[in-house]
This record gives C-alpha cells, sequence and structure tokens, in this order.
C-alpha cells in the first residue's frame, strides 16, 4: 500500500523530531497526528539520502521532497497518437456522446500506430479542460439549456434621464448570444425579450435558466422555486420548463455571466459615447453589433460561436410553435350574482351555473379567457370600455329566470318600499342595459347603500339623482357621501305623480 504524502510541514517537523529532538515513532506519531508506520517509511528514506538531517532542513522544499518523496514510477508511452482535447471538449456537449466512445474512435482511427489506453486518454482531456478557464469547465449539452438575465448596465436614451436595461440570453453548448434592449426589467419586458431570443435562436431548449428576478419568479425557494403563472405559461406554449438558478449560487448561471461581461465589453463599451433619442435606436445598435460577438473567433477551442451554433445547438433545438407567445397576466376573480366577472373595470360573463365560484382569467391584449378548474368555460374579445358589460347570450339563465332570487321585480319591489324615487332608480338602472342581470350589481349596491345611510335618506339622495338627471348607482352614494341629498331643489319634481308613461313598473317583469 502506497505511503500517504505528509504536508512540508509535517516532513520537517519529523526530521527535528526524529533525528534532532531524538523522540521514539510513537511520541511523534502523536505529536503530528499520523501513523507509526508512516513515521518508520519516512524515518528510513531521510536516512538513505545520506544527507545530514540538519543539512537537509536547510534546503529549500522542493529539494527536501526530492529526497525524501516516493518517486512515482513514471510509465513510458513513446510516440503515441496524440489526442485532440478540443474536439474532444467540442464533442461531449453532443447528445449521447461520451468519452468512452470517443476513446474508441480514437483508438480505431488510430489502429496502425500506438494510441494511449482509456486512463491517459482521459488524463489528457481533463488536464486540459482544467487549463479551460473556470466558468468554462461545465458541460452543456446541445440543445439543452437558455440562459437569459440583464445587464447591470443600462443605456441612457432620450432627454429625459430614459435608461435602456439590456437583457441577454446565452446557449450553453455553443455560448451564442443574444441581446436586446428593453425599458425596464417588468414581466412583460422578461417575457417579449426571451420570445425575441428564442426567435432569434431559431428554436426551443430544453430547459430556460433564468435568475431569481421578482418579476419573474413567484416563489424563489433554493429547492422548490416555482415560476409566475405568466412564464409557466410561456413554457406550456414553447413545450419546454423554466428552471430558475438558485438564490445566492451565481455558479448555477455562470455561462451567462459571461456572456454579460462580453456584451458589456464588445457591445455597451462601443456605444458609451453614442447619443440615442429612442429606445429603439438603442436596441437597433446592439442587433448590428451582435454579429461580430458570434462571429469572434474563441481564444482556447476551434471556431466562433455562430460555427460552434451551427455544429451544436441548431440541430438539437425543438421547432418554434407556428405562432410567438402572446403575453398574458392571470387573475383571480369570483363570479358575482349577475354571473359576470370584472377584469381592469370591465364585466365579462361566465356561464350563470358559477355564480359564486372563484375562477381565473387569463388576460392578453385581445383577448379575455376565464378558466375553473383548470377548464375554459368563457372567451371574449377583450374591451377597454370601463363599467361596461361584455354578455354572450348562451350565459345567460333561461327567460332571466333561472336565478330567481334576483329578478327585476323583486328589486323594484324593494325599492318601492323606500319610496317611488329609489324604484325608478332601479328601474332606470335596469332598463337602461342591454339585459336586466347587468344593472344587479348596481341594484345590490343601492341596497347596501341603505343598509349604511337608512330608508329616509337613500330616498332623498334617489329623488336628488333624478333631479339631476343621473340615476345611477355612483351618483346616488356620491349624494350620501357628501351629505348634499336634503339641500332644497329647484323646481323639485313629484315622482309619486302616475303620469310618466316611461315607468314600467314590477308588474312588466313578471
Amino acid at each position: 500500500m502506497p505511503t500517504r504524502a505528509l504536508t512540508m510541514r509535517k516532513i520537517r517537523d519529523l526530521i527535528r523530531l526524529k533525528f534532532i529532538t531524538r523522540l521514539s515513532h510513537e511520541q511523534i506519531a502523536r505529536a503530528l497526528s499520523i501513523s507509526k508506520g508512516v513515521v518508520a517509511k519516512y524515518a528510513a528514506r531521510i536516512q538513505r539520502c545520506g544527507i545530514e538531517p540538519r543539512e537537509l532542513l536547510r534546503l529549500s522544499d522542493a529539494q527536501v521532497l526530492e529526497h525524501v518523496q516516493p518517486r512515482l514510477k513514471r510509465e513510458v508511452y513513446g510516440d503515441r497518437a496524440p489526442v485532440d482535447c478540443a474536439r474532444v471538449h467540442t464533442e461531449l456537449k453532443r447528445p449521447g456522446v461520451t468519452l468512452t466512445l470517443l476513446w474508441q474512435e480514437y483508438a480505431a482511427a488510430n489502429a496502425g500506430r500506438a494510441a494511449y489506453r482509456f486512463s491517459q486518454f482521459a488524463l489528457r482531456y481533463h488536464t486540459y479542460v482544467a487549463s479551460l478557464r473556470r466558468s468554462m469547465r461545465q458541460i452543456h449539452r446541445a440543445g439543452e439549456k437558455l440562459f437569459i438575465d440583464y445587464a447591470g448596465q443600462s443605456v441612457p436614451y432620450g432627454s429625459e434621464g430614459q435608461r435602456a436595461q439590456i437583457f441577454v440570453a446565452v446557449l450553453g453548448a455553443s455560448n451564442y448570444t443574444f441581446a436586446c434592449a428593453t425599458a425596464h426589467q417588468r414581466l412583460e419586458d422578461w417575457i417579449g425579450a426571451l420570445v425575441r431570443a428564442l426567435t432569434f435562436i431559431g428554436g426551443v431548449p430544453q430547459l430556460i435558466v433564468p435568475d431569481n428576478a421578482r418579476a419573474m419568479i413567484a416563489h424563489p425557494d433554493r429547492y422548490e422555486p416555482r415560476a409566475s403563472l405568466t412564464v409557466q405559461d410561456l413554457a406550456h406554449h414553447y413545450d419546454t420548463a423554466v428552471l430558475p438558478a438558485r438564490p445566492r449560487r451565481p455558479q448555477d448561471k455562470a455561462k451567462v455571466e459571461v456572456a454579460l461581461q462580453v456584451v458589456e465589453r464588445w457591445i455597451l463599451a462601443r456605444l458609451r459615447d453614442h447619443r440615442f433619442q429612442t429606445l429603439e435606436e438603442v436596441d437597433g445598435a446592439i442587433g448590428d453589433l451582435l454579429d461580430s460577438i458570434n462571429t469572434r473567433a474563441f481564444r482556447r477551442l476551434p471556431g466562433s460561436r455562430k460555427s460552434a451554433y451551427e455544429l451544436l445547438d441548431r440541430s438539437a433545438l425543438r421547432p418554434l410553435p407556428a405562432s410567438p407567445y402572446e403575453f398574458a397576466r392571470y387573475y383571480k376573480a369570483r363570479v358575482n350574482i349577475d354571473y359576470h366577472v370584472s377584469i381592469d373595470e370591465h364585466f365579462y360573463s361566465v356561464p350563470h351555473a358559477l355564480v359564486h365560484q372563484d375562477v381565473e382569467a387569463r388576460v392578453t391584449a385581445t383577448a379575455v379567457e376565464v378558466l375553473h378548474r383548470g377548464q375554459r368555460v368563457a372567451a371574449h374579445r377583450r374591451s377597454s370600455h370601463r363599467f361596461a358589460h361584455t354578455t354572450v347570450p348562451e350565459h345567460m339563465p333561461a327567460a332571466h329566470r333561472a336565478h330567481l332570487e334576483w329578478s327585476p321585480a323583486r328589486l323594484i319591489r324593494w325599492g318601492a318600499q323606500h319610496g317611488p324615487a329609489c324604484a325608478q332608480v332601479i328601474e332606470r338602472i335596469l332598463t337602461t342595459r342591454k339585459h336586466p342581470e347587468q344593472g344587479y350589481r348596481a341594484c345590490l349596491g343601492l341596497l347596501k347603500l341603505e343598509k349604511h345611510y337608512g330608508a329616509q335618506r337613500l330616498e332623498a339622495a334617489c329623488v336628488r339623482a333624478l333631479a339631476l338627471g343621473s340615476p345611477a348607482y355612483q351618483t346616488v352614494a356620491s349624494i350620501l357621501k357628501r351629505r348634499v341629498e336634503s339641500l332644497p331643489l329647484a323646481d323639485e319634481p313629484s315622482w309619486s305623480s302616475p303620469e310618466h308613461a316611461h315607468l314600467r313598473g314590477p308588474k312588466y317583469y313578471q
């Protein structure tokens, strides 16, 4: 069994304790925390070297080791076929390629001459890898990972102090790099830039590795990080997975850290004296310089980022879907009694059977989808009209009577209990909607006002709202809040008069 090598400090202490202090082997072993066998073997080597111990201690560390350390028996290989370590390093990034396979191919190619055995083949490759920069030592499979992040530097533009944020994406195997400018680092900026990056590389990797940015990651846990619903939606659209780097673990995204430095040194540094007026100018200037990065030759490896991309990643990436991902946000909502949900101050219908149920809304720039337990139950074109309704007739109860608890007749009867003005406000709310159910929410708002302010004040506020020509919930609520319902009205009409032809009355809704 070979003797375990000692540190230089312990070797010098062993020489001193054995030959100068004259301690026993057992005492030396306890003092240096080594075995008596190791002490005996080193003592024998020191005696065989033929140098007086005090003189030996005056030599340099390298000279002492030359005399007392066991000499390794070197195998003489002769004129062996050289190993192309750079090619081996590149080939290992291709799917399914192993070091054993490459050694077999090397041995077969050099069958007519002496070739290294697998152990020496592997040793030469690992020695080569150790000579590369530390960030390059990981083996990234072709088409496996796309790393994304934002640069620390930003680029000023415009006259109001705006600064463009620089998004960078890099493929793990080939180092093929993409960069673009965005206005901010919000979720929509991350998603938009990532969609552009996937289009640029012309395919979809198996994994997308972002930083733990708050905009992207809903729960940045070290062991079970969870991306936001929008990010998960993008991953589903492209049939890929998003695996955030661990918090405070830069080695998980070393590729993009290097790519950020490259972009800062070879693009942003060149643009430092440029004066940009718009974000589009910044983005265009970055795009013009991208090719110089990707076609620039590697220092230690053959080829360039672009040639490595063509060789490795291009064929390994999965194809892009037919259309790029459209940015979508997710909202939690609860279906009201009028079987509508409120999204950005607009009301969208869902099947009336879902009243009082919790649903989820997926909202894009053009559409609103409502999901219940993962199933889509409604889809609408997105509307920008505030406090308006988008209603699908199929979502409504049959003949407006499926939900009898809240009917127009009952609401008008309830209003009449407090006075004719309250009843008329309710009727006007119902009749000004395309469907009466769309006014239920406002009528129930009046009911809550009655509980808070009392029936007498509510009736007075309704009288004033009618006189102002604005029989709406918001007007009545404002009057009560400002306590102006009792102020005198000029030419106050008599709302109890039966001669108003436009009044339908409760019997109309029976």
